[in-house]
């Protein structure tokens, strides 16, 4: 059995901001603000939203949303359509020009990524491969409302039976 390992929160933080930090800037193709490339992201990644959503999901105010979606609209990388359930209010969905740009950028996050894991060594690999569960259990917490049944793991997600990037697609 592996010895027990404490885990530094502080050291967490700190190796996933500069985690964040280098894998934010990979790509080199294309480029685009944070906030920009963001909401593009989110709407590739969980739909269609309203404006307000991504106002609040993207820590901005609605004048700046309406902005920002406005011009990514005019370069072709969304588009706006009525909400079905509300005929007032707008849905903004991804374009394919725009889930292209997405899909573009992951795949140069991918190789780049994989030329860095080749680097490390196969200790170093695995370790990684331990942690990956971990960090998308981490990441369902938080997209998840506080309260709901925060100790019943999903039975995947320390077996590495699942992907975190399947345990994410299927809860989309």
């Amino acid at each position: 059995m592996p010895e027990s390992v404490e885990l530094s929160i502080a050291d967490l933080t700190h190796v996933l901001e500069d985690f964040t930090r280098m894998h934010i800037r990979l790509p080199s193709e294309r480029r685009l603000s944070f906030t920009t490339l963001s909401v593009l992201h989110t709407l590739a990644g969980s739909g269609p939203k309203r404006l307000t959503e991504l106002a609040g999901s993207e820590q901005v105010t609605q004048s700046a949303i309406t902005q920002m979606v406005t011009k990514l609209e005019r370069d072709g990388l969304v588009e706006r359509h009525p909400d079905p359930s509300d005929g007032r209010a707008v849905l903004v969905h991804v374009t394919d020009v725009g889930a292209a740009i997405v899909d573009g950028r992951r795949a140069e996050r991918m190789a780049r990524l994989s030329e860095l894991a080749d680097r490390l060594t196969p200790a170093e690999r695995a370790s990684i491969a331990v942690a990956l569960p971990a960090l998308a259990r981490m990441v369902e917490l938080h997209e998840r409302p506080t309260g709901e049944d925060d100790a019943a793991a999903p039975e995947a997600a320390g077996t590495g039976t699942d992907t975190p990037r399947e345990s994410t697609r299927r809860r989309r």
